[in-house]
């Protein structure tokens, strides 16, 4: 390699003119030379070195030789290795010359952090053998180049039956899988909607896959512009039984997504950051693991096309960003399977993406009231007490929780005696039009006397097993100095003190794989709803699911686990607590589970599984016991858990850096496909602050799931705990929220319909707009309105860009005359700023204090004209509670057309339910009218019709009150 080799085969004349070469051009070279030598028959000769290099060309020229016509020589070189284009050869801790020599790479250190000091210097070992093309893909198969193969324990020896399958399933997404044909692997169980064979056409796709001989690798190139979006012919691709790494170059710096951690940004800082991913208990922290397992990245091309790629892969991973641009995979298991879609736009991305991993849930009318929920309410009263505070303070309050202290010994599916007024509790606030919510966790005690729960469990053979002896695989709760010296500096270890001192069990952890699983699960769910005993029955209408990564309060399991290499495999990713291994505050990874077509799986392959296997089984349940659509809040997610929960940020703090990072978390679960998010608002640990409680009010009342919940031993942060002017504010902001519910309603069924984002990155409506590309401090919902929160102490003020738009303040009405600029915005502490787009319909209702009340209100429209003085909208209208009312078809779907001078119609595109409130649109404001404007006619099927409304135009704002337009109904209502 880096060599050319020029031999003189036959040498029988000795040309006069004493010819020597004097120059050698190299074209194709991707880096610069960095030194040349030449040699005849072994020996070195001397060489004054006369080197260029052209980087846009990639042409070296090297002169001053003085090499006979005749004789045999070999010319090396020696290339400068940019140190961007360095990939970590020795990616586990305590990387040493010699341990990095022994793999057969390079060492050279450098003081630029994070740069790997032992990396790559030869090709990948893999090639292909043979290939063949079709319409509909390609099928390669690769083998190993023997002599490129480094040095590799058992387990991480490359394995040499790998088959490479590419799939032009759609024009817009195309699928590339490696996995090995001889022997076969674990594959994530997860189903996909792809079409049962591929559908797109040669001229139609947008996208080319080109394959890469030797090293092997595959290109994706984006067929408008030629770009290559996807490269991995890199030095980094290996496959082995328990190491598999792959490292593509990116099309840009602009990468979005994976989870779930904590992120600073919403755009990945690319400047060598490995972030590692495994589902775990732990509390939003920077570069932890956390809950949630999301392998899914979007990207932005520099010229503003995006493309998302996920790979679908349930193992425990980490992906390292390098500013190459470059990203690295590493997993410890299964194969590798990517899924990419062209997009091009960002939100096409999602509804592509949500296309095939299926879309977002259709959450109740009701669940987008405010909720209210803590860990630690002492008794039933203190709930109460809770709910008429609130309701004296006349602050919106839709949903009212309590974590586990109703339970008894914090046992599922059980009533403690503290709470024996709780199922009244429930039955009175429903009937005053409120709504109720419990906590599940997924661990059964095992160690009672009569648990029904567990002994049904037992019986029907539903709990996560010892692989060998079939027995039931328990995880207890350690004594108090033991889970100390286990959980050293971890946030929960506090929480948890009492809890372990009081209630030591053994705990046993249903497989929901099973489908025996889903049928025991049904009946207890159903047993709380529908109690033998009446006074017990608890007419909860959703569920949260909670410590379903799973967490255990030990490691492993009881007696210790069995298996060193699968819980502490020979190559430990990049996650917190690398020393512990894989069973961090979790059961052991031997855990033997069954799929639904009776495959064994063990926990090790399947353990990023655990809330993706609850998800559906927990909505199936809580549909079967209510009747009704229901919600269901899980805290662990994979792909395509948002078919049927939402999704809460977690365990977070009372700081003011997490109200930033919240709608960073928010962001990135509407690329994966999960609408129903939220963060605890004035968060979980911690006593929360006035100020920053304010503050997170405000932003928290633009989460699609708005509740405000906090820890046990903390101070009291619901809005009726504080004083009157904070309840005057909380009032103030959610009364905002709850005129806006049928918008955000619309967004979650345009999400559940179509895929689209609810909580959107400003970039995914103004991609043109590079500026956007790294604003994180500001959200919009949908389209149209742009939420720009304070999110720091002492502020009354915010900075804010106005992307190229009319955009008219919310407040006032009034055009704000901002776009494509930063604006410092006044921001008293009582407001937050909020700015509606111009070219948007937004409908309305007035608000009350639940939504059983407000969907009664009279409905408004706020017409936004743009520069062209149109606009547009829709109102997607239901029950609110039907399970599959989209499905069935029993909805109302209405879209507003504005054009300036014309009419503003309300045509009905789908009319299949009445709504019994007889609600009529009474208040329509046009924002942006030109001219004065009062003259206005109503109009059905062409012709005018009586209207006692009133028409006031002031300062480009015409308000027309005192309609009587009937939802349900179609008219025109023309202004002149």
């Amino acid at each position: 390699q880096n060599s050319l080799q020029m031999t003189a085969t036959h040498s029988n004349y000795t040309d006069p003119n004493n010819l020597k070469f004097e120059e050698i051009k190299i074209f194709g070279l991707s880096r610069e030379l960095a030194s040349v030598s030449v040699s005849q028959n072994n020996v070195e000769q001397n060489y004054t070195s006369d080197i260029t290099y052209d980087p846009v060309t990639k042409v070296a020229v090297i002169k001053g030789l003085q090499l006979d016509l005749g004789k045999s020589y070999t010319i090396k070189w020696t290339t400068i290795v940019n140190v961007n284009e360095r990939f970590d050869c020795f990616p586990s801790p305590n990387a040493t010359k010699e341990k990095c020599q022994e793999l057969g790479c390079s060492w050279d250190e450098t003081a630029n952090p994070g740069v790997p000091f032992c990396y790559y210097s030869s090709s990948n070992p893999y090639l292909i053998k043979n290939v063949n093309y079709s319409s509909t893909g390609i099928v390669a198969t690769l083998s190993l180049d023997d002599s490129k193969v480094r040095a590799n324990e058992t387990y991480t020896t490359p394995i040499s039956t790998l088959r490479l399958e590419v799939k032009y399933h759609l024009n817009n997404m195309l699928q590339f899988k490696i996995y090995d044909y001889e022997n076969p692997r674990y594959e994530v169980p997860v189903p996909l909607n792809l079409p049962s064979s591929p559908t797109s056409s040669n001229q139609d796709r947008l996208y080319d896959v080109t394959l890469q001989t030797k090293p092997f690798g595959i290109q994706v190139r984006r067929r408008s512009t030629g770009k290559v979006i996807w490269n991995s012919g890199l030095p980094t691709f290996t496959f082995s039984d328990m190491f598999i790494q792959i490292s593509t170059r990116l099309a840009s710096q602009y990468i979005y997504g994976f989870g779930e951690s904590e992120h600073p940004t919403f755009r990945h800082n690319m400047s060598w950051n490995t972030w590692g991913m495994f589902t775990r208990d732990q509390p939003p922290t920077y570069m932890l693991n956390s809950y949630g397992f999301q392998p899914f990245y979007m990207a932005l091309e520099e010229d503003g096309n995006a493309h998302g790629v996920l790979l679908l892969n349930s193992n425990a991973m980490d992906v390292t960003f390098q500013p190459t641009p470059a990203l690295t995979y590493r997993t410890i298991g299964g194969i590798l399977d990517f899924y990419m879609v062209l997009g091009p736009t960002p939100e096409l991305v999602v509804q592509e993406y949500t296309e095939l991993i299926g879309r977002p849930v259709m959450p109740p009318y009701w669940s987008l009231g405010f909720q209210l929920c803590r860990y630690g309410y002492a008794n039933d009263s203190e709930v109460a007490q809770v709910v008429e505070e609130m309701k004296a303070a006349k602050i919106p309050h839709d949903v009212q929780y309590v974590d586990i202290d109703y339970m008894e010994r914090n046992l599922d599916f059980t009533l403690s005696p503290r709470f024996a007024g709780l199922p009244a509790l429930i039955n009175k606030i429903k009937a005053e039009g409120m709504r109720f919510i419990i906590i599940l966790d997924p661990a059964i005690s095992g160690n009672e006397t009569n648990y029904p729960a567990f002994d049904r469990g037992v019986a029907e053979n539903i709990f996560v097993q010892w692989p060998d002896t079939k027995e039931i695989l328990y995880s207890k709760v350690l004594s108090r100095d033991e889970y100390l010296n286990l959980c050293v500096a971890d946030a929960h270890c506090l929480v948890f003190l009492v809890f372990l001192q009081n209630y030591v069990s053994h705990c046993a952890f249903p497989d929901f794989f099973r489908n025996s699983t889903l049928e025991w699960y049904k009946r207890e769910i159903l047993e709380v709803y529908n109690n033998p005993d009446p006074s017990k029955s608890l007419k909860f209408d959703g569920l949260w699911t909670d410590m379903n990564e799973p967490a255990a309060f030990m490691n492993g399991a009881m007696g210790g686990c069995r298996n060193e290499l699968l819980n502490y495999p020979p190559y430990m990713p990049h996650l917190g607590y690398r020393s512990t291994g894989l069973i961090h505050k979790t059961p052991c990874m031997e855990g033997l589970h069954y799929l639904p077509d009776g495959t064994p799986a063990r926990h090790y392959d399947v353990h990023s599984l655990y809330g993706w296997s609850q998800a559906r089984p927990s909505l199936l349940a809580l549909q079967g016991a209510t009747k009704e659509r229901g919600i269901v809040i899980s805290r662990s997610t994979f792909p395509s858990s948002g078919r049927w929960v939402g999704h809460w940020l977690g365990d977070n703090t009372a700081a003011w850096d997490q109200l930033h990072k919240s709608i960073i978390g928010m962001m990135e679960f509407s690329l994966f496909g999960i609408s129903y998010t939220g963060a605890d608002i004035c968060g979980f640990f911690k006593d929360a602050q006035y100020e920053m409680c304010v503050r997170w009010m405000q932003l928290g009342a633009f989460y699609p799931f708005s509740r405000n919940h906090n820890e046990k031993g903390t101070r009291r942060q619901d809005p009726a705990a504080w004083d009157d002017k904070f309840k005057e504010m909380s009032r103030d902001v959610l009364n905002i929220r709850y005129t806006l519910l049928p918008y955000l309603y619309t967004l979650l069924y345009d999400a559940h319909a179509h895929g689209s984002t609810v909580v959107r990155p400003v970039l995914h409506e103004f991609v043109g707009d590079r500026t956007t590309w790294d604003i994180d401090e500001q959200f919009l919902w949908g389209p149209a309105l742009l939420i720009s929160p304070v999110m720091k102490p002492n502020e009354r003020s915010v900075k804010a860009y106005f992307p190229d738009a009319r955009w008219y303040d919310y407040h006032t009405n009034l055009e704000t005359g901002f776009r494509k600029q930063f604006q410092n915005l006044s921001a008293p502490l009582e407001f937050i700023n909020l700015h509606i787009r111009g070219g948007y319909i937004l409908p309305w209702q007035n608000p009350a204090n639940t939504t059983a009340y407000s969907r009664k209100n009279p409905m408004g429209l706020t017409v936004a004209l743009d520069d062209a003085l149109l606009a547009e909208g829709h109102l997607y209208w239901d029950d609110g509670v039907r399970i599959d009312a989209y499905e069935d078809g029993v909805y109302l779907l209405t879209s507003f057309t504005a054009k300036f001078f014309i009419t503003l119609a309300h045509i009905f595109t789908h009319q299949n339910y009445t709504d019994p409130n007889n609600l009529m649109f009474t208040v329509i404001k046009v924002l942006g009218v030109p001219s004065n404007a009062t003259q206005v006619t109503v109009s059905q099927n062409g012709a005018a019709i009586p209207s006692s409304h009133k028409a006031v135009y002031n300062n480009k704002l015409l308000e027309i009150t005192d309609l009587q337009l009937k939802l349900g109904q179609n008219y025109t209502v023309q202004w002149s």
